[in-house]
């Protein structure tokens, strides 16, 4: 998948008179570096549903894995669009990024061994996972493995001047 560069714009509405914007490459690189993701997935029945996990940020998408059993995969069955974020906690530090879209799975074997790698050299050993019909394969089970492309993404900088950075693909 080939990664799209998207157009940039800082909202002034949300933004300190001096802020500029945060580039893509900066915020690509936090989505890389990035240990926690927190998914929001909308349940069936409308409500919310959010949850921490690991991820890859890997050709121009977020990638994670769930049971095919999990809240999680059960509510990407009726609805795949979703919410994944990461940043920290602070009020007066680092950048939070938020990615909306679509969460697509991904049952290609190659691509799989390839995400199965990066979740190893990214979490360490205890994350290995074999790649078995379509899926990744462990100690915990089957576990299905979703791409999220942003369509739209947002930064939220708050060193120094504060400024929301808006993402369009």
């Amino acid at each position: 998948m080939a990664e799209k560069e998207p157009t940039t714009e800082l909202d002034a509405r949300f933004s300190s008179d001096k802020a500029t914007p945060v580039s893509w490459s900066d915020a690509r690189g936090l989505l890389e570096r990035a240990q926690i993701y927190w998914l929001s997935t909308v349940r069936p029945d409308g409500r919310p549903h959010v949850t921490p996990l690991i991820g890859i940020w890997l050709d121009g998408a977020l990638h994670f894995c769930t049971g095919p059993a999990e809240r999680k995969a059960r509510n990407l069955e009726s609805n795949a669009r979703c919410v994944l974020t990461t940043g920290g906690n602070s009020l007066t530090e680092g950048t939070d990024v938020v990615v909306e879209g679509e969460a697509v799975q991904v049952r290609d074997e190659q691509a799989l061994r390839r995400l199965a790698a990066a979740y190893e050299e990214k979490y360490g050993p205890s994350w290995h996972f074999d790649v078995a019909d379509g899926a990744f394969a462990g100690e915990g089970g089957r576990a299905l493995v979703f791409a999220v492309a942003p369509e739209q993404a947002f930064g939220f900088a708050r060193e120094g001047e504060y400024g929301q950075t808006r993402w369009r693909f």
